[in-house]
């Protein structure tokens, strides 16, 4: 069994995430899907690339990652697949796997450029996702070596993007926020080590934030700051959407202040 996984930002209302699999499954009908998300915001690869960074470490050993977040498709920037030590990613070669080679480094990388593994030799310049990404996760999961679907790329070549890397400073630190969630909690880029056992408590916007270890230490309406599931710092509202009360957005500074 081999499990492609699957991110996009294309939603649920239209067939695009069906056309997807149905291309995958015409090549590769052994393979099993797991949905990470559909509903990344258009055309948003830092969103993406914090997804897939965060899903990625509990992903089954030998997945191949199909990630098509694509404000680029149908231009000059490169359609690529790339081998880690735990499985492949393909999509485009835009940052959205940065998170990713970030954790993992990449142990191979190729341009996708033999269209003997494209749906088509003339595919679509506004749905790479159906007639090159597809095909090629197919292809993978049916054992074709990664070096015959293209040529090889120095990983050192591949697109990175990332904030700028957290501050630390004589009575805290600095960062900034990295996603926004679902429930409204702005995820920092701060890690959640670097508070373990320290009395703080959390600025943005002029508002001070007290900490907390958990939603249910605060009162409910109350805004709090704690160390995530995904183990950096958010910025949260019991029972509430922190972003919506305070209007912050991806990118807005955060300072954490130590207490003694």
């Amino acid at each position: 069994m081999k499990i492609i996984s699957l991110l996009t930002d294309f939603g649920l209302q239209d067939p695009y995430v069906g056309i997807l699999k149905g291309v995958i499954w015409g090549i590769a009908p052994q393979v099993q899907f797991i949905d990470l998300s559909h509903e990344i915001p258009p055309q948003d690869v830092a969103a993406a690339r914090f997804a897939l960074m965060t899903a990625y470490p509990y992903l089954p050993p030998g997945s191949i990652h199909l990630a098509v977040v694509d404000p680029g498709v149908g231009t000059r920037r490169r359609a690529v697949a790339i081998q880690t030590q735990t499985g492949y990613l393909v999509g485009p070669d835009n940052g959205l796997f940065s998170g990713i080679l970030e954790q993992s480094p990449p142990l191979a990388a190729v341009e996708l450029t033999r269209s003997q593994y494209w749906r088509t030799p003339s595919p679509s310049r506004t749905f790479h996702g159906r007639d090159i990404f597809a095909p090629v996760a197919a292809h993978l999961a049916n054992g074709i070596p990664l070096a015959e679907l293209g040529d090889p790329l120095d990983v050192a070549e591949l697109v990175r993007w990332s904030w700028p890397p957290p501050q630390l400073e004589d009575n805290g630190c600095r960062g900034v926020i990295q996603a926004i969630d679902h429930f409204g909690n702005g995820i920092t880029n701060l890690p959640g080590q670097w508070v373990e056992g320290r009395h703080w408590r959390a600025w943005i916007k002029g508002v001070a934030i007290r900490s907390a270890a958990t939603f249910a230490e605060g009162s409910e309406g109350e805004l709090l700051a704690l160390v995530g599931s995904a183990g950096w710092v958010e910025i949260v509202q019991n029972q509430g959407n922190a972003s919506r009360t305070l209007d912050f957005k991806v990118g807005e500074e955060v300072r954490l202040e130590w207490l003694g």
